[in-house]
């Protein structure tokens, strides 16, 4: 059991009613009644520990309005507090363990869940950008067919134009040349001379 202490601000917050641990007896506080027991629930260095406190308000405590909600209690009268237990119990010990673990594990699951969404956006960003080389090169083989068929096209549109002229000029030069015989013949005969 520690010395008695009157600084309340390292006297825990949170807490709760207990039982007097075997082979302890009840002390007084400075105003001279007996102490009561409590309890530290607040998740600290102190989890599980007992202590006294003076069981006198500073002023009387203020009425419950519901089931749920409790108000704060007003300080202890004489300030008086001591510590029954000088260690946690291992109770208190195993639960901090654990919830160290599962602070730990939590973290570790945060932190390997956020990595495997940088990892999921990462390979997401890499097919999108290999799709975008993939359709910019099928676009420009594509733009390159067309062009070249569009070559081709008028390679033999020329081609089939020029044969057209070609055409075209033995015809006139085959009307001329009949238009000149048939200038040039003496009109006798039923045809022209230069068919028979």
């Amino acid at each position: 059991m520690s010395l008695p202490c009157s600084d309340q601000s390292i006297r825990p917050r949170k807490m709760q009613s207990a039982s007097l641990p075997r082979g302890v007896e009840a002390v007084r506080c400075w105003c001279g009644d007996v102490c009561k027991v409590k309890e530290v629930t607040d998740f600290s260095d102190w989890l599980g520990m007992k202590f006294f406190m003076c069981a006198n308000y500073e002023s009387d405590p203020p009425e419950s309005i519901s089931a749920y909600v409790r108000p704060s209690s007003p300080p202890p009268l004489c300030m008086y507090y001591r510590w029954i237990d000088t260690e946690m119990p291992d109770w208190a010990v195993t639960e901090i363990r654990e919830r160290g673990r599962r602070a730990w594990a939590s973290l570790d699951l945060e932190e390997r869940r956020e990595k495997a969404e940088a990892e999921e956006k990462a390979e997401q960003k890499k097919e999108w950008e290999d799709y975008c080389v993939e359709q910019r090169a099928f676009l420009d083989e594509m733009k390159r067919k067309n062009q070249e068929e569009k070559l081709r096209l008028e390679e033999v549109y020329r081609q089939r134009e020029q044969a057209r002229e070609a055409e075209r000029e033995r015809k006139r030069e085959r009307a001329r040349a009949a238009k000149a015989a048939e200038e040039a013949g003496d009109g006798k005969g039923k045809y022209p001379r230069w068919t028979q």
